[in-house]
């Protein structure tokens, strides 16, 4: 790849990567963060005890976290075709970058909520306020700062996973690299997207930081 060329690709490729770190980001908070409120409501001494229900959930959750995320692309390739009717490209790669963060990110819900004081919940509970109400009004605010830590951890996985994704021809910055980098042996596109891959990753775990260090301080 030329000089002149070199901008424009990477410029479109971290695009790619930025969509498809966003949907799937936010997918992600949508579905795992109720996930993980169950797994912490359902566990014996919850809001809604409910044992069988619980040991469902933690199962399908360690499922999903056993699995490489490139033997989930993989696998998952019919259902990825039904939701956006292609296998490739940055929205086919949204699909499963999402059901891989999901347990991901909900066993990180289930730590910052078990975090919250044990008094905090009955004191509220003792007050008459209802199990949503609890959940909205305390665990959620007093986890806050854990439940964005959390997220950037996620976060900076899902720009891994977008990264393994360009294998499959999900585009961004691992297909950038893959194909050029490493496929046609461009040393200089390899270094450029890794360093580039490696300041994005810097950023967000930074900026994740300082609003979890904000929110534990206010």
């Amino acid at each position: 790849m030329s000089g002149d060329e070199l901008p424009q690709a990477l410029a479109q490729a971290t695009g790619e990567t930025a969509q498809m770190v966003f949907w799937s980001a936010l997918l992600t908070l949508v579905l795992g963060l109720p996930l993980g409120v169950l797994l912490v409501a359902t566990d014996r001494g919850g809001l809604i005890p409910a044992p069988a229900v619980k040991a469902v959930l933690g199962a399908i959750v360690n499922v999903g976290r056993s699995l490489p995320f490139i033997v989930l692309m993989v696998a998952i390739l019919p259902f990825t075709r039904l939701v956006t009717g292609t296998t490739i490209g940055t929205i086919a790669a949204i699909v499963p970058l999402t059901l891989g963060a999901v347990p991901f990110f909900a066993r990180l819900v289930e730590t910052a909520l078990r975090g919250v004081e044990r008094e905090v919940v009955e004191a509220a509970q003792a007050m008459g306020a209802s199990r949503t109400r609890v959940v909205a009004r305390v665990l959620l605010p007093e986890a806050l700062p854990g439940l964005v830590a959390g997220l950037t951890v996620t976060i900076v996985a899902l720009i891994g996973y977008s990264a393994m994704a360009g294998a499959i021809g999900g585009g961004g910055l691992g297909d950038l690299a893959i194909r050029y980098g490493y496929q046609r042996f461009d040393t200089t596109v390899m270094i450029v997207t890794v360093v580039l891959l490696v300041v994005v990753v810097q950023l967000v775990q930074s900026l994740g930081d300082l609003v979890a260090r904000r929110l534990s301080h206010r």
